[in-house]
């Protein structure tokens, strides 16, 4: 996410649409980046985006700059696709086993086949993780955030953080082996 300097943010916190674009433009594929890995999928993900830039909009007023405007976005979107996803995750959830028995799309070049096939298992893996433990993942190997910025993004104590990536590791690196055993 570009840096985004103190005065246009209060230019937007104060109403002006033309700064609030400017916000906007600055980190909304950061914010729908960070939303698709949380909840999975690319039609709740452009929700949840929408959903955190009405949010931005209405509390950007009541930023204070405790924290970077980074982090306040990171905690907005990962808690508000979070909360997506446990709303929505019984009724789209779909069995480990039948997730994995299709192949990966064809594509011409034997590269793009690879790396789409990659990206798809990063979300078959991920899909697998409760929302909590996901976010957390996203943050730290996908976004790069260190734990204290997670638990500050997350609103959760750096222990929390710690657990939660530990439990999503083991999970990841079992569930990974499963796949792999089955392609033997």
């Amino acid at each position: 996410m570009e840096d985004i300097s103190r005065e246009l943010l209060n230019k937007a916190a104060q109403g002006d649409m033309r700064a609030f674009e400017d916000v906007y433009k600055a980190s909304n594929s950061f914010v729908y980046n960070v939303a698709l890995r949380v909840v999975n999928n690319r039609e709740d993900a452009l929700e949840v985006a929408q959903e955190v830039f009405m949010i931005i909009y209405h509390k950007l007023k009541d930023f204070r700059f405790e924290s970077s405007f980074k982090t306040w976005v990171y905690r907005i979107t990962a808690n508000t696709a979070i909360n997506h996803a446990k709303k929505f995750s019984r009724s789209k959830s779909v069995p480990f086993e039948e997730a994995w028995g299709e192949g990966a799309v064809q594509h011409e070049a034997q590269e793009l086949m690879e790396q789409e096939h990659q990206g798809q298992m990063v979300e078959k893996l991920l899909a697998e993780l409760n929302p909590d433990q996901r976010a957390c993942v996203v943050l730290r190997d996908i976004q790069g955030l260190s734990y204290e910025e997670i638990a500050q993004a997350l609103n959760i104590n750096i222990n929390t953080v710690r657990s939660r990536l530990k439990r999503s590791r083991e999970k990841l690196l079992s569930l990974r082996k499963k796949v792999d055993y089955e392609k033997v």
